[in-house]
């Protein structure tokens, strides 16, 4: 399916449920009056619109965080409970902690209805969709009646892709020949039969035949042959595509940038979304301002037990690899001895990795409270200022030394391209257990499958493994 039509169709199906939970809370506030409750509660106007705002915030949130609207049309009911399970399930956890933290006047019949009826209606609706989304998406998206230009292998399994949505309202009327091309076939049997057309014809196909968009699956070394072709579509405003296959070996984001009227296609080895990476770096900002602050008597009290239990800063100091290889001054509570860099070739031979990262189970530098420090993380608090200044992120591959990087393979470079973070995909696979080539595998796979809602649930992942002091050494 085209991204615009995917895009709408989420939009769409986030309102529905937005809909359906508005009907399951009126439905469950109005029950009370008939359910013969021992205590009767009523909400004030201001109550009521706060807990309903709320719920339809966060039941479509938890929709799109989950990616429930990414798959309206699936056909397995089992996909369709354990989905509106978990998006129920975390809205109505959210409901009650406010409820609860708030001292909110209602009922625990109440709570269990409405989350009860949301679940039915969710279900029932997401059932029910399976036999109408293609017919909205085809609506969304309108008929495009599609002609591809060129008949190699990448031509012919662009239009099985295009014929795979013929449902959605994609329609593929023909192939046209390029120039150049020899012996021709006149027909092409696929899922349906296709008559191959001279590209020379193009003119009166288009004045012939309603076509909505043209497709052209061809070498690239036939682009300058085919500048009268593009010139004439676009006279005539015809949507052109191009299929971009003449770099097999690169993959990653891709974009189309625009330089003084110049087009520049873009690959990418990161996300390069402006809008979401500034909507990160907000999230970034906001979040550390507000654990700064809460955590404050956690900075005094390592602070002061740093300072009065080993001579030294209390602030360590450390050159590390940020974005693209820029380095930045990273700070971390000191855990270890003063003289602990001058004394790395003391315990070099303790080292239980390989030669590229320093790891040592009892490293014999540390101090009795910088093991306690590093044992929950405590250490990497002052980091958080690291993040105020954006040399960091609170996810992301975490800061390499320079001289490590020195050692990286040319496959493990790819991570310097993501601003680095507190944490990451190896905090949640034990920390300091995972070894390195794990570790940059799963850096490598953050990127790859980078989201604002993948940061968040790696956020709320790492808090217990944090708190519980596991995988840490």
């Amino acid at each position: 399916m085209f991204r615009s039509q995917t895009r709408k169709l989420k939009i769409l199906f986030g309102f529905a449920d937005a809909v359906l939970t508005f009907a399951a809370f009126t439905l469950a506030y109005n029950v009370r009056e008939y359910a013969h409750l021992e205590r009767v509660f009523f909400l004030t106007p201001d109550v009521y619109t706060l807990l309903l705002g709320f719920c339809l915030i966060v039941s479509a949130g938890t929709g799109y965080w989950l990616d429930v609207y990414g798959k309206p049309g699936s056909v397995r009911i089992r996909v369709i409970l354990a989905d509106s399970s978990r998006q129920v399930g975390i809205s109505g956890i959210a409901l009650i902690v406010l409820v609860y933290g708030a001292r909110t006047d209602t009922s625990r019949f109440f709570l269990g209805l409405f989350i009860a009826t949301s679940w039915f209606f969710l279900v029932a609706f997401r059932i029910a969709a399976r036999n109408f989304v293609d017919s909205v998406s085809r609506k969304l998206g309108a008929e495009r009646n599609v002609f591809i230009v060129g008949l190699s292998e990448t031509a012919l399994a662009h239009a099985r892709s295009l014929e795979s949505y013929h449902g959605h309202g994609v329609r593929v009327l023909g192939f046209a020949a390029p120039p150049g091309t020899d012996l021709a076939p006149a027909w092409i049997e696929l899922e349906r039969r296709y008559r191959v057309h001279p590209l020379d014809d193009l003119r009166g196909l288009l004045a012939s035949h309603v076509i909505d968009e043209i497709h052209f699956a061809v070498d690239s070394s036939l682009f300058p042959a085919l500048d009268p072709f593009f010139r004439l579509c676009q006279e005539e405003g015809v949507c052109c595509r191009i299929a971009i296959d003449f770099f097999p070996q690169v993959s990653g984001y891709m974009d189309l940038e625009q330089l003084g009227g110049t087009p520049l296609l873009t690959f990418s080895g990161a996300p390069a979304n402006e809008i979401l990476l500034w909507a990160k770096r907000g999230i970034d900002v906001a979040l550390a301002l507000t654990s700064l602050l809460l955590l404050s008597p956690v900075f005094l009290v390592a602070a002061v037990l740093i300072k009065i239990t080993s001579r030294g800063p209390v602030i360590f100091r450390q050159i590390r690899c940020g974005l693209n290889g820029r380095t930045f001054t990273l700070y971390k509570f000191r855990s270890m001895v003063q003289d602990a860099e001058a004394r790395l070739d003391e315990v070099s031979h303790l080292n239980e990795r390989d030669n590229i990262v320093m790891k040592i189970r009892r490293d014999p530098r540390l101090t009795p409270v910088g093991r306690w420090l590093r044992k929950f993380s405590i250490d990497e608090l002052p980091q958080l200022f690291n993040v105020l200044k954006g040399d960091m992120s609170l996810v992301g591959p975490r800061p390499a030394i320079p001289t490590e990087v020195a050692q990286y393979q040319r496959w493990q470079r790819r991570r310097l391209r993501m601003r680095p973070g507190l944490t990451c995909l190896w905090a949640l696979r034990g920390r300091d257990k995972v070894d390195f080539e794990s570790w940059m595998r799963l850096d490598l796979q953050y990127i790859d499958t980078w989201s604002l809602g993948l940061d968040a649930r790696i956020i709320l992942l790492t808090i217990p493994q944090v708190l519980s002091g596991r995988g840490a050494s």
